[in-house]
């Protein structure tokens, strides 16, 4: 079974204390979040938390952008999903020009893979 989140809390690793936290309310819960950096950020905490949450008291989910500097985790924007997503579900936020060079990185490898491949033969 996977649990429930009701809530997000930021901890201080070096001083071991929380330093913000969102609960969601009753009978909402949420997935997993996920940090994300605005461009260009020098700040360990300049981007924003993201997440999908769902509320079962009247069926609607979301998702859920946070400001990360902030206190109490304000709500930048939050969309109206046309489904619900699944607790428990994974999500990965890659930058375009990250997944370009993923991308190159992997038709390389795949090209060498296959050349190498014929040389076995």
């Amino acid at each position: 079974m996977i649990p429930k989140m009701s809530g997000v809390v930021k901890i201080d690793l070096e001083l071991e204390c929380e330093v913000s936290r969102r609960v969601y309310g009753d009978g909402c819960f949420g997935g997993e979040p996920l940090f994300v950096a605005k461009d260009g950020a020098v700040e360990e905490d300049d981007g924003y938390i993201v997440t999908y949450m769902h509320d079962e008291n009247n069926g609607v989910s979301r998702f859920v952008v946070m400001d990360a500097k902030s206190q109490t985790l304000n709500v930048a924007a939050a969309v109206k999903l046309p489904r619900r997503v699944p607790y428990g579900f994974h999500g990965l936020f890659v930058r375009r020009g990250d997944l370009d060079q993923m991308c190159s990185f992997l038709i390389l490898y795949v090209v060498i893979f296959f050349l190498y491949s014929f040389t076995l033969y």
